[in-house]
Parts: C-alpha cells; sequence; structure tokens
C-alpha cells in the first residue's frame, strides 16, 4: 500500500467503493486523512463498511469541511452529465481528483524523480504496459505495476528511487489527475472511443495528450493524425524529450518497426528482432515492443535486458495467449476479442488457422473481417451468433456449427493435427461477448485453456 500522507488531517470525499474506490480510501486512512465515503450501490456500501471505511451519504453532507472530492473514475465527470458528487463540489469549490492524482502527489512528497512510467492508448495500452514491467522485473529490477490493470495503484508500494512504478491509465483516470507528471509517459495512439464520456474526439484526445505533456520523456506514436499532431506540439516545448515510436518505416519517427525488427533512427542494426518473442506477433504487437523498448532505453535498462526481458515475455492472459502446442499444432486463447476489430488482429497474426468464434454477437458481426477469411482453414461456430456468422462466411469458408466450446475445441484439434500446414492454429478469437454462454470472457478463455490442457494431457 502507499498510504496517502499529503491529505493528512484533512477531510476528504469519496465516492465510489469499487476496487480502486476502497483501496483508495484504505490508502486516505492509512495515510492519516478522515474519509467520508459512499456509493449509489448498497452492497458497495456494506462492503466498505465491513472494512471499516466510515460511510457519510454525500448527498446530505456539508461540503465545506471537504478538502476534496476523490472520485471514481467509473463516475462520469462531464459527460454525458456530471455525477451529482461532482455538481456539489463544484458549488463549494472543492477540488475533484482520483487515486492517479493521490499517487503523483505522494510521489512528488516521497520521492520526487523516482521511476515512474504511464501508459495510455486506445488500443495496446495493456500489453505495453505488461511488458515494459516484464522487461525491468527480468533484469532484477524492483517493479511495481498496477492502475488500469489489475492492482489499483495505492495498492502497490510506495515511491522509492529504487522502485519503478509503471501504471497503465485510462482516459477515465487521467481526466482527474491534473498534475500528472511521469518520469516516461507514452501516448501510443488515439481513435474514436469513449466519446459517451468525454463528450466529442477532441476532449477524449486532449485528456489523453494530458499524461504526456507533463513527462520528462514522452514517447508519442505516430502512426495516426492525433498522436502525430501531438508529437509536433511536445517537440516545441521547453525542457523534456520527445521520441517519435511507429509500426512501420517512416521519417517522422526514431523508433520504428521493420520487417519485425525495432530499429532506432541513425543505427544500422536493429535494437532487436521480434522474431525470437512468440508472444509478441502482428503488426499491433510490433507497435507495442517499440514502445516498450524505447521505455526501458529511457529508464537506462541496457539492450542485453531488453532483448533477455522482449524474448521470454509469456503474453497477456486472453490476448493471443499461446496456451499450449501439440507438435506443429499450437493452441491460442484469444477470448478478449469480443468484436471484430480485436479478432481482427489475431486472423493478422497467423495462417492455416483453425477459428472459434462465436458468442453473443456484437453489431456488424464479422462481416468486416472477410478480407482475412482466406487465412482460416476451417471455423468452428459456437454459441448465439452461430446462424448469422454462418451467413457471413458462407462458401468462402468452411465451417462446421458445435454449439459450445468443448465441441468446437476437439473438432478444431482434431482438423489441425490432420492438416499439412508447418504450423497450423486451434484460435479461439470469437468475435462475440461471452455471456450467452459464459459469465465473462476471462471464463471463457480459462475454459479454453483448461480444454487444451485436457486434450494435452490425453496424448
Amino acid at each position: 500500500m502507499t498510504p496517502v500522507t499529503t491529505f493528512a488531517g484533512q477531510r476528504v470525499a469519496l465516492f465510489g467503493l469499487g476496487g480502486s474506490g476502497l483501496s483508495t480510501a484504505r490508502a486516505l486512512q492509512a495515510g492519516g486523512a478522515g474519509v467520508a465515503a459512499w456509493d449509489d450501490s448498497a452492497a458497495s456500501r456494506a462492503k466498505a463498511e465491513a472494512a471499516g471505511i466510515a460511510l457519510v451519504d454525500l448527498a446530505k453532507a456539508d461540503w465545506s469541511q471537504f478538502s476534496a472530492l476523490v472520485l471514481a473514475p467509473g463516475a462520469p465527470l462531464t459527460h454525458p452529465k456530471p455525477h451529482w458528487t461532482v455538481d456539489l463540489a463544484k458549488a463549494a469549490r472543492v477540488e475533484i481528483i482520483g487515486d492517479i492524482e493521490l499517487f503523483v502527489r505522494e510521489r512528488r512528497a516521497r520521492a520526487p524523480g523516482s521511476p515512474f512510467v504511464a501508459i495510455t492508448g486506445t488500443n495496446g495500452k495493456s500489453t505495453t504496459t505488461a511488458l515494459i514491467a516484464h522487461i525491468a522485473k527480468s533484469a532484477g529490477r524492483d517493479v511495481a505495476l498496477g492502475g488500469n490493470i489489475g492492482t489499483p495503484i495505492l495498492d502497490l508500494d510506495p515511491p522509492s528511487p529504487e522502485r519503478i512504478h509503471v501504471v497503465e491509465c485510462s482516459s477515465f483516470q487521467i481526466d482527474l489527475a491534473p498534475s500528472l507528471d511521469p518520469s516516461v509517459g507514452l501516448m501510443l495512439n488515439v481513435t474514436p472511443d469513449h466519446i459517451d464520456r468525454h463528450g466529442s474526439l477532441e476532449n477524449y484526445a486532449a485528456i489523453k495528450e494530458r499524461l504526456v505533456a507533463h513527462s520528462q520523456v514522452a514517447l508519442i506514436g505516430v502512426d495516426d493524425e492525433i498522436c502525430r499532431a501531438v508529437a509536433q506540439r511536445l517537440r516545441a516545448r521547453e525542457g523534456g524529450e520527445t521520441v517519435a515510436v511507429s509500426q512501420a518505416p517512416s521519417p517522422l519517427a526514431d523508433v520504428y518497426v521493420e520487417d519485425h525488427r525495432i530499429y532506432e533512427r541513425g543505427r544500422a542494426e536493429p535494437l532487436l528482432d521480434l522474431r525470437s518473442a512468440p508472444a509478441l506477433r502482428g503488426e499491433h504487437n510490433g507497435q507495442n515492443a517499440a514502445f516498450a523498448c524505447a521505455a526501458a532505453r529511457a529508464l537506462g535498462l541496457s539492450l542485453d535486458d531488453i532483448r533477455r526481458g522482449v524474448a521470454s515475455f509469456p503474453g497477456l492472459a486472453h490476448r493471443m495467449e499461446q496456451v499450449g502446442r501439440n507438435g506443429r499444432v499450437l493452441f491460442v486463447n484469444d477470448s478478449k476479442a469480443t468484436n471484430a476489430d480485436a479478432a481482427e488482429k489475431a486472423l493478422k497474426s497467423f495462417h492455416d488457422i483453425y477459428w472459434i468464434l462465436g458468442g453473443k454477437p456484437k453489431e456488424g458481426g464479422v462481416e468486416p473481417l472477410a478480407p482475412l477469411f482466406g487465412r482460416v482453414a476451417k471455423a468452428y461456430l459456437i454459441g448465439a451468433a452461430s446462424e448469422a456468422f454462418a451467413a457471413t462466411l458462407g462458401g468462402k469458408v468452411p465451417h462446421e456449427f458445435c454449439g459450445t466450446l468443448d465441441k468446437a475445441v476437439q473438432a478444431a484439434a482434431d482438423d489441425a493435427a490432420n492438416s499439412s500446414a508447418p504450423e497450423p492454429v486451434v484460435l479461439l478469437s470469437p468475435a462475440c461477448a461471452s455471456y450467452d454462454q459464459f459469465t465473462n470472457f476471462e471464463v471463457r478463455g480459462d475454459t479454453f485453456r483448461l480444454l487444451v490442457k485436457q486434450r494435452l494431457e490425453a496424448k
């Protein structure tokens, strides 16, 4: 835990008692603050009360006593309309912040200048965050990994000169962190997302930019128009370094990917070869690895450390996760692919695919994936989307109605084993939500992993 001492002796309102909210309440109390916590959910309030967190109905509270409102990132700050606590805080001229802001203030108080890597982007931020942490950890460094990925930031050990904090930040979290100032800030990419919460693409992009605006080293993708403009603005700033990163050779890039290798401008030899990193297949992972490599260099890690870390990176669970191999046949769990856009990345990364797909369909189905159907040897349909997906696959892709995941794994594995391809791939990339048959995509992916394990053990 990182006790928040910067509010010691002060009274703080806190709304939102989910995972990060409970973490924040504990950290504020441990640092000596008085916490008045509330949630719209009675179940969340009961859980907090059982954990020893004082409940105060903020709708009836005297807001003049509060130094700040700490708002959970799930509660809207501006759109589609501010949460009711936001209106009360503004009326009382009480600042509104989140747990990331509490951390950065504590960092400045405890260990200013301690290594702090913050990552944001519409796509790829979790893989990039995990990869940076893995490289640093495998090099023997003390690493604290969390934020929007896994552990809430205030549940991590406190900042210190020897400890590297590697923190994924969502746009919701950045919006509540006005003084965010990482030593290394990464802005991977920006495409339309969360417009309902930010009002416009311009607002969404401006919030993302805040993460890199005050970083000592800013790593910015130049593969989309918005980020190119950000890179240009930051290059003109006084103080701080700006590094442009691309997933392809570009005259704008300082670090880029070409032929599965990562290069640095002005250096003939590649920094590293991604062909030695099986968990980082695909163009999108090339960009993720290029960012991670540049971040590790900014942290002072050696190229040998970076190469070893990249080669040993296991990947993230449920995201093109290689869960087993039976001779030539590779089994890949991409259960996180809950729509066509996400499944596209996996289909682009493999050939000779025995594709398991289906579930609760999303708008648009799998029609956008038609240009990649040539990579699919056969498709295995499960869940509620089966009929609709079969109509899309039509005569373009051989397919089989399996109904359930266990039957699909058995059929796909049998067919892949009989393939003459050099590396047939049994790929679970459903392009669907899981809710027709599973609680969530994690349970679906765990089930796939177990089915593969059982099959391999039976051989």
